[in-house]
């Protein structure tokens, strides 16, 4: 090999180890974890040419707080259970990730768990 060739396949390997270790430290260190309630207005799946499922939660009576979140592909329970309980009161767990990528979604929040929840403002559970 000459010296020319061992640089680009050097650099070339270099560069493609950087963008696998990049890549799963986004995927696999979560930036923060949580809980968040409220009523889910909105579940969407959206794209031109790679579709991500988009989630909305109104965290407040009036519905100025809102809580944007994505769904990864693979989740098909969670996005089961989202679609089930449009306009119910819920709670989800999330990650939150250092950053996205377009593939994954529009949001840093990737929901992780969804349940359920009653209502404290109206006592009929919805």
């Amino acid at each position: 090999m000459t010296v020319f060739k061992k640089i680009v396949f050097f650099g070339t390997l270099l560069t493609v180890l950087s963008v696998i270790g990049y890549m799963s430290y986004v995927y696999y260190v979560p930036y923060s974890e949580g809980i968040r309630s409220g009523e889910l207005i909105k579940i969407s799946h959206k794209g031109y040419f790679v579709k991500t499922w988009e989630g909305e939660i109104s965290q407040g009576i009036s519905g100025a707080q809102i809580f944007k979140f994505s769904v990864l592909d693979n989740d098909k329970p969670i996005i089961d259970s989202l679609k089930s309980l449009q306009g119910k009161f819920v709670k989800v767990e999330y990650v939150e990730r250092l950053r996205t990528f377009f593939w994954w979604g529009d949001t840093r929040y990737f929901v992780t768990k969804v349940e359920k929840e009653t209502s404290p403002y109206f006592n009929n559970g919805e």
